[in-house]
């Protein structure tokens, strides 16, 4: 029997990182303080360990997944592409994961925010492909932040979105334009079934998306709102709303 009042728990796939030859499930702190502070759940790190994790039992232990950003990228091999142009940063463990528990978590209504690699993995999901090298396709930016600069460099405001009059994401940020911070380099192709575009950068990239007609809350950013959330408004207002919806989910569940 579920006790009483009790927290919300929000999972968060691990990435696999190599350290003196080991292997590491990992999660950046920035990512679990994110959760505990701005959505008032608990942040359960899921192991990258696919086929092995029980999917459906998974779906009765927590109330909604945070699907983050991490170095790796998504094997190409998922969307009918041949060719892997960035072979070092292949992460199968995480795709063997996140792929299919998106899924899961999509037919079971449970609450999810995906953002930077988790974006990517949710539109891989649905169908969709990417761009591997979103720098070199005629038209678009640059968005990679640049791994050799600080911190507070990379993650710094870079260039503005627009968002889909009276969508979502306008209707949680209190905007029709907002400024992002950028350190990707991949980015949407082909998008994913169900998907509804939210935000969109001037170069024509696509920044935002909903799981139109989702049974709960489905929302993917490129951006990284975890950076300074409680100093830009925009990126509070995802969390609150992330969170709003995983204490929903908690309450149904007592």
């Amino acid at each position: 029997m579920a006790r009483k009042n009790r927290p919300a728990v929000v999972g968060i796939p691990a990435s696999i990182r190599r350290i003196n030859e080991n292997e590491f499930h990992a999660v950046s702190t920035r990512y679990l303080e994110a959760v505990a502070r701005h959505t008032g759940a608990e942040p359960v790190i899921i192991p990258a360990i696919g086929g092995h994790l029980d999917f459906e039992d998974l779906m009765q232990r927590v109330d909604g997944f945070f699907f983050t950003g991490c170095p790796s990228n998504v094997e190409p091999h998922h969307y009918d592409e041949p060719v892997n142009l960035t072979p070092d940063r292949r992460d199968p463990d995480r795709d063997a994961t996140t792929l299919p528990l998106i899924r899961f978590a999509l037919a079971n209504a449970v609450p999810m925010f995906a953002i930077c690699r988790g974006f990517q993995e949710l539109n891989v999901a649905l169908g969709g492909s990417l761009h591997q090298l979103l720098h070199e396709v005629p038209g678009k930016w640059d968005h990679r932040g640049g791994s050799d600069k600080p911190h507070e460099e990379r993650f710094a405001p870079r260039h503005h979105v627009s968002l889909t009059p009276k969508g979502q994401l306008a209707d949680l940020t209190e905007s029709v334009r907002i400024v992002v911070n950028s350190l990707h380099g991949q980015g949407v192709d082909r998008l994913g079934r169900d998907l509804h575009v939210e935000a969109i950068a001037d170069d024509g990239t696509i920044e935002g998306f909903r799981v139109d007609g989702a049974g709960a809350f489905a929302l993917g950013v490129q951006w990284h709102p975890e950076w300074r959330t409680e100093e830009t408004s925009h990126y509070g207002a995802l969390f609150g709303a992330f969170g709003a919806a995983v204490k929903e989910r908690a309450l149904t569940r007592q």
